[in-house]
């Protein structure tokens, strides 16, 4: 019977702190507080999206590069400040709650210095990625040439880069690696093409085809920013004269309208006439 009476003693008392008005009222305090953190939190958070938005709108008009590499800071930057926020807002959670958030915060500190020097190759690609951010090197959407790897880049991180080739294969990249890269979507690209013809036909005359061809080609097609231009004759090779032609073109548009030249050449050099030289073999019957 008195163990039952302590219980019950126990109990009322444990009643009585848990419901006790000044515990009461610094418990509900405190939960506001916590919402009021996160509801804060959720505010900022959303008004700092609609900033990076708007800090990046305005250069989104002029030019398709720069509009690239907005967009991966934009990324960038939404994925720092949402993560600036969670601790903070994390630290201030606790605080609320009577966690001594300043020895964790200390504690993190001599962790991480710890855990520096086991990964220095983190440390490494982290700040390499800084540089490449910041320097804009490259960005979402440019064809490059890295590590071995030529292809678009889909994703760029502190850590790693994704570039995908036109296999369709995709390469993650650590931005430690990353020491050269050539960005083949900074400006526009030069294609070169020989139209060979045979020797016995007039050049003059197939220079002004291709003079004519060159001109309908520049109107059809937007993404040639100068040319195509008629250099002349190249080359006089073994079986042919070749004269060549150079465009100026949009950056991943080059492999395309260099394959469109081709075709055209030839189309038009049949309707015109011009012999186009190939290799064939003749068979001489002596009987």
């Amino acid at each position: 019977m008195e163990n039952i009476t302590d219980l019950g003693e126990l109990f009322n008392r444990f009643l009585a702190k848990i419901l006790d008005p000044n515990l009461l009222m610094k418990v509900g305090i405190g939960l506001l507080q916590i919402a009021g953190i996160l509801i804060a939190g959720k505010l900022i958070l959303k008004f700092g999206n609609y900033l990076i938005d708007r800090l990046f709108e305005e250069k989104e008009r002029h030019d398709k590069y720069i509009k690239r590499r907005n967009k991966t800071l934009q990324i960038v930057l939404k994925s720092a400040l949402r993560y600036t926020l969670y601790f903070f807002g994390g630290t201030m959670a606790l605080d609320v709650l009577g966690v001594p958030t300043t020895s964790i915060i200390a504690g993190a500190g001599v962790v991480g210095l710890a855990v520096g020097f086991g990964a220095q190759n983190l440390v490494r690609d982290v700040i390499t990625g800084f540089f490449i951010l910041f320097e804009k090197q490259f960005s979402i959407g440019d064809y490059i040439k890295v590590a071995g790897i030529d292809g678009v880049v889909q994703e760029i991180g502190l850590r790693v880069t994704k570039v995908r080739n036109f296999d369709g294969d995709l390469h993650i990249i650590p931005n430690g690696k990353i020491e050269q890269v050539t960005n083949l979507s900074s400006e526009a690209r030069r294609v070169v093409i020989d139209a060979p013809i045979d020797y016995d036909q007039d050049i003059k005359e197939a220079i002004e085809i291709l003079k004519e061809l060159s001109n309908e080609l520049k109107d059809e097609y937007p993404v040639i920013y100068e040319g195509p231009t008629v250099q002349g004759v190249q080359e006089l090779a073994g079986s042919s004269v070749n004269i060549r032609l150079v465009a100026m073109v949009e950056p991943l548009e080059s492999w395309q309208i260099a394959r469109i030249i081709r075709q055209r050449v030839k189309e038009r050099f049949d309707e015109k006439g011009i012999d186009i030289p190939y290799n064939h073999m003749v068979i001489v019957n002596k009987q």
